[in-house]
């Protein structure tokens, strides 16, 4: 974390943030140990609360499968050139059942193509790419998820792109 362009949050600085706040954003982590991410987001108390609240709810509370989720969240990081986010969320795929064939084809320029992935991923992955690269989808990309998901994870995939890119632009912007 040498290079982030804002000093991390460090234990001791004043004001401290909120116990419940830390006891939140640990809870996510494993071995409860906060991340670099995490350090900056403690600049702002109210970033860092709501930030926690709804990327805690996209990584655990959506109906869309987290291989799903994650297969998202790594192809916005390449796409977005987020190392930090594909780091972190790298084992998180491959221990939600992706491969590592899969992860070397996401990052090609056209992984939506790639015959390793399914149908299902195809659809998300080509939504992935609409959405981060020109923001707009085209109609029959959401027509055809809905055919595969269903509306409610419909949304919970334009929302995972929607969040992840959030996170990728945050950690590009400040080199975390």
């Amino acid at each position: 974390m040498s290079d982030v362009r804002v000093t991390p949050w460090q234990e001791g600085d004043v004001p401290a943030p909120p116990p419940e706040l830390l006891a939140g954003m640990r809870a996510r982590r494993p071995g409860s140990e906060l991340i670099g991410i995490d350090l900056v987001l403690l600049k702002s108390f109210p970033l860092a609360t709501g930030w926690n609240g709804l990327l805690g709810r996209v990584r655990a509370e959506f109906d869309l499968s987290l291989e799903y989720r994650e297969l998202v969240m790594l192809r916005v990081a390449v796409l977005n050139k987020a190392d930090f986010e594909w780091g972190v969320h790298y084992p998180a795929y491959l221990q939600a059942g992706g491969t590592d064939d899969k992860c070397e084809a996401l990052k090609e320029p056209n992984a939506a193509d790639s015959a390793l992935f399914n149908k299902e991923e195809r659809a998300l992955l080509t939504l992935t790419d609409q959405s981060t690269k020109q923001v707009e989808v085209d109609a029959e990309v959401i027509e055809e998820l809905k055919r595969l998901f269903g509306e409610q994870q419909t949304v919970e995939a334009v929302a995972t792109v929607a969040a992840y890119n959030m996170v990728s632009r945050f950690l590009v912007a400040l080199a975390v």
